[in-house]
């Protein structure tokens, strides 16, 4: 026995060695052959770019595998993601398969093992992955003999990574840290099993913009049966844990050739309460471990359908949710909730919101003997429709201990009784047909985002429509009031017919808002100022339309500093520094009313009329006359600033990269307001006024500026202007100007529509006067469109030397008569019209240097000459020689003799052009 054993181990003793000297030798035996085959394999079947440091191998890393294992491994996507990493680690291992190594001689890969990885995983809106890295077999040429490497796996296995999904297509987002996944299964085969385990340490999933799972444990016990030919998954079974929620998880995917078709069940049945809890993210984690929850609850999703974004055909979505014997005990709070009880079912069909149903058939609490109950149930989004029943009576302070709201503290008596059934339809004017009662006693509001609370709210408020019409619809509003630092605010208001509003309104109070946001702390809300009034309002909608104020009863002043207001006409936000407004009948008048808006300052006195109905309908008119006056006006901040970014512009590029911001200033087109207008400066489009005074009109969607007097240039102009837009990117103008004696030289290099218009007089010096008459269209830039414009005037040459005219420059070559190279020209009127990007100069003739030159003809916007010259000679000018000049005013081409060319007009088409020509 004693030499049995001896023996026995020394065989024992001599395998294991020979073993471990197998395990040295074998990477040192097939170093070049293995990793060689590799490489070959990878050039053959990706067609993503690798890279990776260096190769090992070994028996040791991953033990008892023969494992070649690459360091720094890098692998890019397939396109349009060929520059960007699909998947990154410090190792990635490959197994290969012994037995086909010894006998065959044939390097096969059976397992994967990847650990430390950042996986990236891409899809466009199109459909188009990063994934699509291996080349298929059917895709191989058949010569293709480089490499004899196989893949047959049974074995994969992923440790301690990052997977990152974002599929832009079907707006699905998961971000899975702590990733760890082992996954056997006989990978060779057309159609096989694949048994998984995973273990993730913090599971993050987002659909849409909605955040659904955030930081969550995932455990979860897998078979997928795989089809490899028609690229297919079903989902077997599927045992998972999302913390302590158990989920059971079955369904296919099916990928097609520019979507999915989709067929997922995900259900809980039958768990408890505390456990849905702990599937909820974090801040409800931590709430629940101050928190007792009973109860069962039942969950269901489902999504079914095909999701091709092409096509825009998108799945089904549903989502059920019910509740059992619920209780709710936050910090053991004296009063819990219990009897909770819900049936909530929502259904998305398509993924369509107009098609939205949402069904909470019931839903039911007790607080001791306080309750809340309610049957919900609407369809349809747009235009939903609405069937309601909400019946409460509950005490807030109790309701707030018993949840544990956390963020705001409530006390008062809550009584709600509320029926509404019916369709809502704003167009149509078609209400549900309702009938409710709210009252809140004693009520207070404390938030963590300001220290002090929002008391003594007392709220009594009485709905109803008998018939579903807006002409049928009452609310009451009596009293409701409240306390806040200190000071009280009280609102007490009735309000019937929606179609011809009769009310009765009155408010009393003073209010900071910036105070009163801060309690609610509502992200992208951003009100400023402070409001005290003391107003009532009594009357109906049509005594105000018809002038009947008589009837009305409106009175009161209202205080306002530092309110910030935003308008969809306007890109800046107005602030009104300081204003106090006095109510009187239709008329609101403004009493040293103090304004912002941007680098511009208003400051005005005057009365707005009507404001009652503008305030009820959409379709009322606005009328006021003011006095303004201001020491800076910038007309550029008033424009649109509509930003359009272009359909192939990609989703992280900002507009402003796209396409610089633009549009015209838009008058709103219900507005009827007089202005006697004082500003010291004004700019517009490097255009600055000084000293403007003007009678200011704005009516029916114009502005008009009727004896507008400014200085310019050193100069004084008188102005009449009448402006419109036709939408955010076009408007119209129609504008006189009469200017006497500016220096052409200043103007040139001060006011750019001179310098466009004219400009031939970069190099001219004196003084001119202009007597012209323009209208026509502005673009996005609010820059002329040339053919557009229609008009004609005069201007007077009083002393000019034309000092560096390209055209007089040419003439003088020509001729041979230096003379008339630098004219000084005096006491000459040009008369010319504008039409179809052409102006047409009118025959006119001056002296220079004992010549008399006769001058007539067309030139463009676009600087293209069509010009007749009669060049008189000395001494009278009785024997000419006549010239035609063509070209353009860069380049003008001077020949004797005349030229019965033409030059081709541009006629202006509505909408064709957005660019102006220069």
């Amino acid at each position: 026995m004693k030499k049995i054993a001896l023996k026995t181990l020394k065989i024992f003793g001599v395998t294991i060695a020979v073993i471990l000297l197998l395990m040295f030798l074998f990477p040192i035996l097939f170093p070049g052959k293995i990793e060689q085959e590799v490489k070959a394999f990878a050039n053959n079947k990706l067609n993503g770019e690798l890279n990776f440091k260096e190769a090992n191998l070994s028996f040791f890393n991953h033990f008892p595998s023969l494992t070649l294992s690459l360091t720094e491994f890098d692998l890019k996507g397939s396109a349009p993601y060929q520059k960007e990493t699909l998947l990154s680690a410090d190792e990635i291992a490959f197994g290969i398969n012994l037995k086909d190594l010894i006998f065959d001689s044939q390097v096969t890969i059976n397992k994967i093992f990847l650990s430390e990885a950042n996986i990236n995983v891409k899809v466009n809106a199109n459909g188009e992955a990063n994934y699509n890295v291996y080349i298929s077999d059917n895709k191989q040429q058949s010569n293709d003999t480089t490499s004899s490497a196989k893949v047959r796996l049974d074995k994969i296995s992923i440790t301690n990574s990052h997977l990152v999904y974002n599929d832009q297509s079907t707006q699905i987002l998961i971000d899975a840290k702590g990733f760890n996944y082992l996954g056997k299964g006989d990978l060779e085969k057309a159609i096989f099993d694949l048994k998984t385990e995973a273990k993730i340490d913090d599971f993050n999933f987002t659909f849409g913009d909605e955040q659904y799972l955030k930081n969550k444990k995932v455990n979860a016990d897998l078979i997928t049966k795989i089809n490899t030919n028609s690229l297919s998954i079903i989902f077997e079974q599927n045992n998972l844990k999302i913390n302590k929620l158990p989920i059971d998880f079955v369904g296919q995917l099916d990928f097609l050739k520019n979507g999915y078709d989709l067929d997922f069940k995900v259900q809980s049945q039958n768990s408890l309460l505390n456990d849905f809890f702990t599937a909820l993210p974090p801040k409800y984690v931590t709430w629940l471990e101050k928190t007792k929850v009973k109860g069962t609850a039942d969950l269901l999703l489902t999504l079914k359908g095909k999701y091709i974004a092409s096509t825009n055909e998108k799945p089904d979505l549903a989502f059920n949710m019910k509740i059992r014997d619920g209780a709710i005990n936050h910090k053991e709070a004296k009063i819990p909730a219990t009897n909770i009880f819900l049936n909530f079912d929502t259904r998305l069909p398509a993924l369509n919101t107009e098609r939205l149903k949402v069904n909470v058939d019931s839903i039911f609490f007790n607080l001791d003997k306080d309750y809340v109950k309610a049957i919900i149930k609407t369809e349809g989004l747009s235009k939903p429709k609405i069937d309601a029943r909400i019946n409460t009576a509950v005490n807030l302070a109790n309701l707030d201990r018993a949840f544990g709201i956390g963020t705001v503290d409530l006390k008062g008596q809550l009584n709600a009784d509320v029926n509404s059934k019916g369709i809502y339809d704003k167009i149509n004017k078609i209400v549900p047909i309702t009938k409710g009662k709210v009252v809140l006693k004693n009520g207070y509001i404390k938030t963590n985002y300001y220290p002090n609370p929002i008391t003594n709210i007392n709220l009594i408020t009485n709905f109803s429509d008998h018939t579903g019409s807006l002409k049928d619809l009452k609310i009451e509003i009596t009293p409701a009031s409240f306390d806040f630092e200190g000071k009280p605010v009280f609102v007490n208001a009735k309000l019937e017919n929606l179609e011809n509003i009769n009310y009765d309104i009155k408010a009393k109070g003073e209010l900071e808002l910036a105070k009163i946001c801060k309690v609610f702390s509502t992200k992208g809300l951003d009100l400023e100022g402070y409001i005290k009034a003391d107003v009532s309002f009594q009357g109906t909608q049509s005594d105000a339309i018809k002038g009947n104020y008589h009837k009305l009863n409106n009175k009161g002043t209202l205080i306002l500093r530092n309110i910030k207001t935003q308008s969809e006409y306007l890109p800046k936000p107005f602030i009104i520094k300081e204003g106090e407004f006095v109510f009187n009948q239709d008329k609101m008048k403004f009493n040293n009313f103090n304004a912002i808006y941007g680098q511009s300052d208003l400051k005005m006195n005057g009365y707005l009329q009507n404001v009652i109905d503008f305030v009820l309908s959409q379709k009322a008119v606005l009328k006021g006359n003011f006095n303004l006056n201001s020491n800076y006006i910038n007309v550029d901040e008033f424009m649109a600033q509509n930003t359009t970014v272009s359909e192939t512009t990609p989703t992280n590029t900002t507009p402003s990269e796209s396409k610089a911001a633009s549009g015209v200033v838009v008058i709103p087109p219900n507005l009827d307001l007089q202005f006697n207008c004082i500003a010291s400066k004004v700019d517009f489009d490097e255009l600055k006024l000084q000293n403007l005074k003007s009678q200011v009109v704005i009516n029916n969607g114009k502005l008009m500026l009727n004896k507008s007097g400014f200085e310019v240039v050193g100069t004084k102009v008188d102005m009449d202007i009448v402006y419109g837009n036709e939408s955010v990117n076009r408007a119209f103008f129609d504008f006189k100007v009469i200017a006497k004696d500016f220096d052409v030289k200043r103007a040139y290099n001060e006011v750019k529509m001179f310098r466009e218009m004219v400009s031939a007089a970069e190099s001219a010096e004196g003084i001119i006067s202009l007597d012209y008459k323009v209208a026509g269209k502005l673009n996005d830039q609010m820059q002329p469109i040339y053919p557009s414009l229609v008009g004609g005037g005069t201007l007077s040459v009083k002393d000019v030397k034309m000092k560096g005219f390209k055209m007089f420059n040419a003439v003088s070559k020509k001729t041979g008569k230096d003379g008339i190279k630098n004219p000084d020209v005096s006491k000459v009127d040009i008369k010319s019209t504008i039409k179809n990007n052409i102006i047409t100069i009118d025959r006119f003739k001056f002296k220079v240097a004992g010549f008399r030159p006769r001058i007539e003809g067309q030139t463009s916007f676009d600087g293209k000459l069509n010009i007749k010259m009669r060049l008189g000679l000395p001494p009278l000018g009785i024997i000419g020689i006549p010239l035609s000049i063509t070209g353009t005013q860069d380049n003008p081409k001077v020949k004797v003799g005349k030229n019965k060319e033409e030059i081709e007009e541009t006629e202006y088409e509505e909408g064709a052009l957005s660019v102006p020509i220069k």
